[in-house]
């Protein structure tokens, strides 16, 4: 037992993630209407400079106008390296209360969180804004995995990371033009056989470890070849199975595959129910583990099994 606590963000449904440049407003309506749990407005990699301003100007026209329903919206600032970034969070912050987070692109350091959090009190503070601004980090250089645990414990807005697998690809000098997925020459060989793995598991995996050590949401980024369904299915597959909340999508295609890959199946719920109930019993004969289809279950099965059921309860709501 530790006495140590974290003291979990505000719980969000944020499975798929839909990208959407800032200034391709044509779009807005129709991401609106579909089935992506969360929006993200870029103002960054989406909008060349000479553009910025006028996507800001149409992210905050649809924050104000367009009815987004349920879904988490966030918008992708400008890195604090730009000259965009500060006029990004002031205008931002203090004209939509439909705002919900800020995406920071290109987290470095703890301090880049803290740079963004006293800007986003103070604009709060100065405008009476009663809806808290929640900020998510957006993990896609050496130097911010190098960090990733001393980022996850900093500030007190921060509520999610993200993994950006093509300007991390470019971090490290990586040997591919693809955004996410696996590459056809990382293989290895075994009696013969030859197979992929997937050269982003370390970078992944120390970003959700980092994420849910301290209650963050881990969300994983984008698969880049979206005319590829199976590899985009079997990236969101891998991404759910280890214990992403969610990930990215950067076509509107990519939306319920990815909905349904992290949400549970109807199989996985009726297991967990089995366990939960299985463990009721044991618990009342003053047993601590019990079998279960031949398998032994305990106190950490109920651990495993309330997590899929609090997902389907989220999807729910």
């Amino acid at each position: 037992m530790s006495y140590s606590s974290v003291t979990p963000p505000r719980a969000r449904l944020q499975r798929s993630y839909l990208a959407v440049p800032g200034n391709a407003s044509r779009f807005f309506e129709k991401a609106a209407r579909s089935a992506a749990d969360a929006i993200f407005l870029d103002l960054e990699d989406a909008v060349a400079p000479p553009d910025k301003e006028a996507a800001r100007t149409q992210i905050i026209d649809a924050l104000q106008n367009v009815d987004w329903g349920a879904k988490t919206m966030t918008v992708r600032i400008n890195t604090l390296q730009s000259p965009y970034m500060y006029r990004d969070v002031i205008d931002l912050v203090g004209n939509c209360p439909r705002l919900d987070c800020l995406l920071i692109p290109k987290v470095n350091g703890p301090e880049d969180i803290y740079a963004v959090e006293v800007l986003v009190n103070q604009v709060e503070l100065a405008t009476g804004r009663k809806g808290r601004v929640g900020l998510e980090a957006l993990i896609e250089t050496a130097a911010g995995l190098c960090n990733v645990e001393a980022i996850a414990k900093s500030g007190s807005r921060l509520e999610a990371m993200h993994f950006g697998a093509g300007d991390f690809a470019a971090s490290i000098a990586a040997r591919t033009t693809g955004i996410g997925g696996v590459h056809p020459d990382y293989q290895v060989s075994a009696g013969g056989l030859r197979s992929l793995i997937d050269m982003w598991h370390f970078a992944q995996m120390r970003i959700l470890v980092a994420c849910r050590a301290n209650n963050l949401r881990p969300i994983d980024g984008p698969f880049g070849d979206y005319s590829d369904l199976p590899g985009s299915r079997e990236a969101a597959q891998r991404a759910a199975l280890i214990g992403f909340e969610g990930k990215q999508a950067i076509h509107p295609t990519q939306i319920d595959t990815i909905n349904e890959l992290f949400s549970p199946s109807q199989a996985e719920i009726e297991q967990a129910g089995r366990i939960i109930e299985a463990m009721r019993e044991a618990e009342a004969n003053h047993r601590g583990a019990v079998a279960l289809d031949g398998k032994l279950i305990d106190l950490v099965s109920i651990r495993m099994a309330e997590n899929i059921l609090d997902k389907v309860r989220a999807i729910g709501r």
